[in-house]
């Protein structure tokens, strides 16, 4: 059986196939011949909040011909202590597959385990791979192939969008530049565990030169906003903007996963005349997670 919980328990066949189905179910969007979900019934299971993920996932489960139910773990018996365990194992005897955006990355693998279902990591505080999925795919729809190329993450190095990027480097064969303030740099043992070309550094113009993608994400994660005031005195001066931009390819893309915060890890102006690839982005998690959902069932 089939589960997509990680970057890093991926490997790059199945990354490609998702890579691929995506272009085709993006290219096919409206047509509601291909539904590989009919008849079955998926759970998602947030105990975080979302705009994008939740509406991409409960749309594309739809248009696969699914059914789906959202159920805030608050609101479960998961709210009141009992064991992910347990909930999965009910769960496994009801539905057909669930996805899951929560807090421990052990949480979802659990799931995994004793549901006996299809399991989707919605996101996690150790990995976003259906996020960085999406970005990849769509810059190969706007540049090519990403092998060769050079991606710029610039802001938090430590959480959950670059540790997935990084371990998508090791398998997909592009440069990964962190800039990053030293006390939210990656983990040194995970790089050399992900292995492939990624470079670490606190300097912010070095990492964006002549860069294919430049890339940030919000300063503050959830679940650390009692950490914003200090946050935001580490990050100064780690936003994309168009010094930044100058110094990377003519045809960089710049891109943001969004939420966005406008002055802080990304400034308005650039944002505005970078919309279309970013709202492209967000559009993509739809076509995405469709491909993600097709290939578990197949």
């Amino acid at each position: 059986m089939k589960h997509l919980l990680s970057i890093e328990a991926m490997d790059t066949a199945s990354i490609e196939t998702i890579l691929e189905n995506a272009t085709v179910i993006k290219a096919q969007h409206g047509d509601s011949q291909h539904q590989p979900l009919a008849g079955q019934t998926w759970a998602m299971i947030f105990t975080k909040s979302s705009t994008r993920t939740r509406v991409s996932f409960e749309v594309g489960i739809r248009e696969l011909g699914g059914s789906v139910m959202f159920l805030n773990a608050n609101d479960m018996q998961l709210g009141r202590g009992e064991p992910i365990a347990d909930t999965a194992r009910v769960l496994g005897r009801m539905v057909h597959g669930a996805v899951i955006r929560t807090y421990t990355q052990s949480d979802v693998e659990d799931f995994a385990e004793h549901s006996a279902i299809p399991t989707i990591n919605a996101l996690t505080d150790a990995e976003h791979p259906c996020q960085i999925l999406t970005d990849i795919f769509t810059y190969q729809e706007l540049r090519g192939p990403i092998a060769g190329k050079v991606v710029t993450y610039i802001g938090d190095g430590a959480c959950n969008v670059p540790i997935s990027w990084i371990w998508a480097a090791g398998k997909l064969g592009f440069e990964l530049r962190i800039a990053a303030p030293k006390a939210h740099q990656p983990c040194p043992d995970l790089i050399a565990k992900a292995g492939g070309n990624i470079v670490v550094t606190e300097d912010c113009h070095a990492a964006a030169e002549g860069a294919d993608l430049l890339y940030t994400d919000v300063w503050v994660s959830m679940g650390k906003e009692s950490e914003t005031a200090q946050r935001e005195q580490d990050f100064d001066g780690y936003q994309i903007n168009q010094p930044l931009i100058d110094r990377a390819n003519a045809d960089a893309l710049v891109m943001h996963c969004l939420p966005a915060y406008r002055g802080k890890e990304i400034d308005e102006p650039t944002l505005e005349t970078h919309a279309n690839t970013i709202f492209t982005q967000a559009e993509n998690r739809l076509h995405t997670q469709k491909a993600i959902l097709n290939w578990l069932v197949n």
